[in-house]
């Protein structure tokens, strides 16, 4: 048997193998770039998906911006609407009220006849006729001319349409004029008049008067007399009370500070806790805005006017521009508009403000919260600083009581643990092998080097797996190459031994090859996962030590903030001797500057 010519094979099987190893590369290369292009695509496919929620969310503040703006829009023109209606429907009231101190002023200065003044009222009475003021100018235009007949009738008449107006209403003119006793008769049946439980809105300016001393002494004794024998029978109402204890309470609670999620973020960002404490903070600050509202009030100067008419003048211009009931309901719409106007179209912010000061609007309130009205929206009803100051001094018992259960409710809010938690916001990956971190939590109040330690030991475990996961297991691969270099040995063996060999040779070669290549590969991936993750864990550590020292600045300004309680406490309780100050009028006579 002449001898096998393998030159031939030989040469082929190099050829072979030399096709396979370039062949192998060559899928090893398109391996990882298939590998790139797929990460490539997820990072893309990321970036995408985040600006697609960056998109969304400024496409909803867009959407509430643009609805915030048509909502102000919608308001300015309501606005221009309802004061054109108040115009239209009430406008004659203003030329009555204006006419009304006009009128005193010509019998004080003589410089109108009283023929004139007679015409003026009784043109206002048929161009008003269902005011009260109208006949009550008629009233007063007929006592100046001396005709009691007319004066009597133009009296009635006004005290058909509001009895209530009509006596106080003369009760001031009197006491202008320095008719004393008759002021007092008048104010007696004014008082007598009136239920604690449901005052009209005029008696604001009875308020006024208390606090400016406008009656003199008889009318203060009066006055004192009667408002603290109504003050104790409503303070017998314990729904009266707590009442009012709210109203405060609502009025406290809205001095708290703004976020302070701006000054403290990375402590806003990791402490699940941080809504609470930063409400805890914004209310601890409110004591120092209560502090800065009511000192400025109770120790600012009143100087009053150099003679009493003047005073009662100004008294008489709040009774007579006090709307009447039948204009509040647009009043009310008037004022919703004005705060959607004033919170740029955010109209849940404007209800709650105007639910604050509606109460202003009613048409009629009890004493008590006549005062808390007086004393924390003087403006809806023009209270005088004086008469403010008095209001708020009255309301003492109540505001000792609001404050105490603000301070009460936000220090029992207090978190029993304060902690940090960083979840795994990273999105590493390499091919199906994704990153695992479990969310870390610990309390924040624990030594910083401890929690350093336990966050590194945290990152360092899950890293650990991680960068084993990528490493290529080549364990398999080799059983695999065993059997099939054995089987190749087997098979070929009894043929030739040489090509037997040499076929083992060049598979197991570039088999060996691919091996090779993917376990450099997996090196590599698991050098640049653990460079990128080293930086990862350093960012966590720097989150952790920011939202440690921010929870030192956050207890330091808490602290601080309600340190100011006892001084607020003291400044409250130090009102009930506000009440005991002397009115700048008591004492005083009508014509006299001293």
């Amino acid at each position: 048997m002449s001898d096998i010519n393998l030159g031939p094979i030989i040469s082929s099987l190099n050829n072979l193998e030399r096709k396979l190893d370039n062949s192998v590369r060559s899928l090893g290369g398109q391996i990882e770039q298939v590998d790139g292009g797929v990460r490539e695509v997820r990072a893309v496919q990321a970036e995408t998906r985040s600006r697609l929620e960056e998109l969304c969310d400024d496409f909803q503040k867009y959407k509430e911006r643009s609805e915030r703006i048509a909502a102000a829009q919608r308001a300015e023109t309501r606005i221009v609407r309802i004061n054109d209606e108040i115009e239209h429907t009430y406008g004659h009231h203003k030329v009555v009220r204006r006419s009304a101190t006009g009128i005193l002023q010509a019998f004080d200065t003589g410089l109108v006849q009283e023929e004139t003044v007679r015409q003026v009222s009784e043109e206002l009475m048929i161009q008003t006729p269902r005011y009260w003021l109208a006949p009550a100018l008629v009233g007063l235009a007929a006592w100046a001319g001396d005709d009691e007949a007319l004066c009597a009738r133009a009296v009635e008449e006004a005290f058909r349409r509001s009895t209530s107006k009509t006596s106080l209403f003369f009760a001031l003119i009197l006491r202008r004029q320095g008719r004393q006793d008759a002021s007092v008769r008048w104010l007696r049946h004014y008082l007598e008049g009136q239920d604690p439980r449901v005052l009209g809105r005029e008696f604001q300016v009875v308020l006024e008067c208390v606090s400016q001393g406008a009656f003199g002494a008889r009318g203060r004794q009066l006055l004192g007399e009667t408002l603290e024998e109504w003050r104790q029978r409503l303070l017998d109402d314990d729904a009266v009370r707590a009442a009012q204890v709210a109203r405060w309470r609502q009025e406290i609670d809205a001095l708290r500070a703004p976020s302070a999620a701006d000054d403290l973020p990375r402590l806003a960002d990791v402490c699940p806790q941080w809504p609470v404490l930063d409400d805890l903070l914004a209310r601890a600050r409110a004591h120092e805005a209560l502090l800065a509202r009511f000192r400025a009030l109770m120790e600012s100067e009143l100087l009053p006017a150099s003679h009493l008419e003047d005073t009662v003048d100004d008294i008489l211009d709040g009774l007579v521009r006090n709307s009447d009931e039948e204009e509040l309901p647009l009043q009310r719409e008037l004022l919703l508009n004005e705060a959607i106007v004033r919170h740029e179209g955010d109209e849940d912010a404007a209800r709650q403000e105007v639910d604050m000061r509606s109460e202003a609007l009613d048409e009629t309130r009890n004493y008590l919260s006549v005062q808390s009205v007086a004393a924390l929206d003087p403006t809806a009803v023009g209270a005088s600083p004086a008469a403010q100051r008095m209001a708020v001094a009255s309301c003492q018992e109540w505001f000792a009581q609001a404050h105490a259960g603000f301070s009460r409710d936000y220090r029992a809010a207090m978190p029993p643990k304060i902690e940090i938690s960083l979840r795994n916001t990273y999105g590493v990956s390499h091919g199906t092998q994704r990153f695992k971190l479990t969310t870390w939590t610990k309390p924040l109040t624990d030594d910083l080097p401890d929690l350093e330690a336990s966050l590194t030991r945290h990152w360092s475990g899950y890293v650990d797996l991680y960068i084993k996961s990528l490493a290529y297991n080549y364990t398999s691969q080799l059983a695999l190459l065993g059997a099939t270099v054995a089987a190749i040995l087997m098979v070929f063996l009894g043929v030739n031994v040489g090509f037997a060999f040499l076929a083992a040779i060049a598979v197991g070669g570039i088999w060996g090859i691919v091996l090779h290549n993917r376990a450099e590969a997996g090196r590599t991936a698991q050098e640049k996962a653990r460079e990128l993750l080293s930086r990862h864990m350093a960012e966590a550590l720097g989150r952790l030590r920011g939202a440690h020292a921010e929870l030192t600045d956050w207890q330091q300004q808490y602290w601080a903030a309600d340190f100011v309680e006892a001084e607020a406490r003291t400044f409250i309780a130090s009102l009930n001797t506000a009440t005991n100050a002397p009115s700048p009028f008591e004492g005083r006579v009508v014509g006299t500057g001293e």
